[in-house]
């Protein structure tokens, strides 16, 4: 089993701060985002081969919990070298692009999110502003064929009609406009600049400039792309740290029109939708939002990760539709640049669900019932509105089943088309009649179709 998931333990004023676009195209790719339901996250750089986890542990600040596992190297300095120096090791020969495709398609993804640069500054793709890439000549693998892996990934997954989303962290820990030399604060000390940007406006202007040059390149050259989906939320103007994301989402959008911002933590124009992470809420948000999750124990590769299975990603699919949300299911690729095969399976396992039940999730809206909803969630598309509550293992639901949907009920279905006989519920909703077949299959969780 993969990390617990947490519910309403976050302080979810993201959504009652949210600051809606106004931009019609924006506003129309928003609902095609609200629509897709399922995405593939992908960690991983450099950091996947000793098993650790992606940047943290270089920040002196987060130290305190990212470091608790890597016991072999005290040294704060030396740790830093050693880390920055994966680069000259980092050799996925074993990394295939169609593989993952292909993969991602058969478990029912409909947009993916790949780390093209996370806080350390490693460049996944061939950046023409930094020699901190997986395509420089201190790699290895930069004479592979398939070297430029975003734009590899990018070609393979748009080609199965699944949509792309560059993740890009705003911190560059190894730029040295960022963590400069020589200023008020020394380099790692946290995760934030070494200086004030106001104190010092040549470095954040040179700064801005790259960050700017970098996310061109990949809406630009790696495109079309359909969202943007930004991390390190300390960059923010209420931080001092502006990097003029007004001024580049009108460059970026004329190629991409309605590209969505997904400036995650920051809130303002540029958080077009929320990004609760590790966590989803109990109740329906009526903002787009989207939660990211990892399948193992966390983002990065871990050698001796544990993985949540098909089950669970069921359920976790289930809470987060029937509450108005995205799920962002991430896979931390392994160092030979396959995706972990158990990994692999437990989201396979999702992919045959949905292969059934598919209906029931992609392009539904979360709707409530007046009445407790109990385990049941709810989604609607067209007329039809699906009940939908996930089952334990060994559960097998009752014969009769009290379905608490509050509205007018003419017909009630298995997701097969099977009419299920139902009348109405004296305490309210509907009291539906299961077949033997349903009642012994197991299946994940039970799924009823409604038609008023």
């Amino acid at each position: 089993m993969g990390a617990d998931t947490r519910e309403d333990i976050i302080n979810f004023t993201e959504a009652d701060r949210y600051v809606a676009p106004t931009e019609p195209a924006v506003l129309e790719k928003l609902n095609w985002f609200k629509d897709q339901k399922l995405a593939f996250m992908v960690h991983w750089g450099t950091y996947s081969q000793l098993g650790m986890c992606e940047s943290w542990p270089i920040s002196d600040g987060d130290a305190y919990w990212s470091r608790r596992d890597y016991t072999w190297e005290k040294d704060d300095e030396k740790f830093r070298r050693q880390y920055f120096d994966m680069n000259k090791t980092f050799n996925p020969l074993r990394f295939d692009p169609d593989e993952w495709a292909d993969f991602a398609k058969d478990a029912g993804f409909r947009y993916f999110i790949f780390t093209t640069k996370h806080h350390d500054g490693f460049c996944m793709f061939d950046s023409r502003f930094s020699s901190y890439k997986i395509t420089a000549p201190d790699c290895p693998f930069h004479t592979n064929r398939n070297a430029n892996v975003a734009k590899q990934l990018f070609d393979a997954f748009r080609a199965r009609g699944i949509a792309i989303a560059p993740y890009f962290s705003k911190p560059d820990w190894h730029c040295p406009w960022y963590w400069a030399e020589g200023c008020e604060k020394p380099v790692a000390c946290d995760r934030n600049p070494t200086y004030d940007p106001k104190q010092r406006p040549e470095l954040w202007n040179k700064f801005v400039e790259y960050t700017h040059a970098q996310l061109t390149e990949l809406a630009e050259e790696y495109g079309p792309i359909d969202i943007l989906w930004l991390d390190g939320g300390q960059v923010r103007p209420s931080n001092g740290q502006d990097i003029r994301l007004d001024i580049l989402a009108k460059k970026l959008r004329l190629k991409n029109p309605g590209l969505i911002f997904a400036d995650r933590t920051v809130g303002g124009a540029f958080e077009n939708y929320i990004t609760p992470e590790q966590t989803l809420p109990k109740q329906i948000l009526n903002v787009p939002w989207e939660s990211c999750i990892s399948i193992g124990n966390g983002f990065a590769y871990g050698y001796d990760d544990d993985y949540k299975p098909p089950r669970e990603l069921v359920r976790l699919l289930i809470n987060v539709v029937t509450r108005g949300g995205n799920l962002a299911l991430n896979l931390g690729a392994q160092p030979d640049g396959r995706l972990p095969r158990n990994g692999m399976r437990a989201a396979l396992g999702l992919g045959k669900w949905l292969k059934k039940y598919g209906e029931a999730i992609y392009s539904t809206r979360a709707v409530s019932s007046r009445l407790p909803a109990g385990e049941f969630g709810f989604t609607k598309k067209g007329d039809a509105v699906y009940a939908l509550r996930p089952l334990r293992e060994g559960k097998i639901p009752p014969k009769h089943v009290l379905v608490p949907w509050h509205g007018p009920v003419r017909r009630a279905s298995l997701m097969d088309g099977e009419a299920l006989r139902f009348e109405k519920a004296e305490q309210g909703g509907v009291t539906v009649t299961l077949p033997e077949t349903q009642r012994l299959g197991d299946e994940y969780a039970l799924v009823i179709r409604l038609e008023a």
